[in-house]
């Protein structure tokens, strides 16, 4: 006589995230809940965008006299934004569950997935420290007689001294910040959010690149417009521009994923 095994339960395993498509529009609508977000949280979401740009004095007043480092360090430093960005998706978050914004508890978002979201921020890291070896290279190959000045630089560009400098560099960071946008546009979030692990979280951000081709580099270029006026500003639009693409990466998640 067999006699019947206990049965024992299966161990729930969480389903891969259902990507949405999008319409280009939707890029507008983001921003614009970006900046409502902003607005709302006050001084919660700005202290976010004063640490953006302190963090950009900070490296100026280090690398400055090494425009090379600077740079590749400077632009690297946005590289691990998705990471620094999370205090600004939790309180969209709070928000979003009709909660007033509180900024004490956003300063802990990172620890409700903290493996897997290390994880991710170790990747980035990575990323950031490569970038920023091959950005001293290219700098090493086309200005000799050490690293140029920040002057040397934009009169290479503007006055296109050295048009294939300006070519491969921008080549180059092009493929890391494409690199980092495809793996990361909801992946942190994502993890904050619904406890996904890290790969699953990039292979999810990939796919929502892949299916809303448009409208992801219409987002990715919003990204870049908001990021270059603070830049322009020395940083000080940082305080205000980081802060609208942090609230808006969180709507963007939102409608991406169901």
């Amino acid at each position: 006589m067999i006699e019947n095994e206990a049965e024992t339960p299966l161990t729930s395993v969480p389903s891969f995230p259902i990507i949405r498509e999008v319409q280009t529009r939707q890029v507008f609508k983001w921003l614009a809940l970006g900046f409502h977000d902003m607005r709302k949280a006050g001084f919660a979401s700005l202290f976010y965008g004063v640490i953006f740009s302190a963090g950009g004095w900070l490296m100026y007043a280090v690398f400055s006299q090494a425009f090379g480092l600077f740079a590749g360090l400077t632009t690297g430093f946005l590289l691990l934004g998705p990471f620094l960005a999370m205090g600004l998706y939790d309180l969209s978050k709070q928000m979003e569950l009709n909660q007033a914004p509180k900024l004490t508890p956003s300063l802990y978002a990172w620890h409700a997935n903290v493996v897997n979201i290390g994880l991710f921020a170790g990747l980035l890291l990575i990323v950031l420290l490569v970038w920023a070896r091959a950005s001293l290279v290219i700098f090493a190959l086309f200005f000799e007689g050490g690293l140029p000045t920040f002057a040397d630089v934009v009169l290479s560009v503007i006055a296109l001294k050295q048009p294939t400098f300006t070519i491969i560099y921008f080549a180059v960071g092009g493929l890391f910040a494409g690199f980092v946008f495809a793996v990361s546009a909801i992946a942190v979030p994502l993890m904050a959010d619904k406890k996904t692990d890290a790969v699953t979280a990039a292979i999810a951000s990939v796919i929502a690149c892949a299916r809303n081709p448009f409208s992801m580099a219409l987002w990715a270029i919003a990204i870049v417009i908001l990021v270059g006026i603070g830049f322009a500003t020395s940083f000080l639009g940082l305080i205000i521009t980081m802060p609208i693409v942090g609230h808006a990466t969180w709507h963007v998640y939102r409608d991406l994923v169901e």
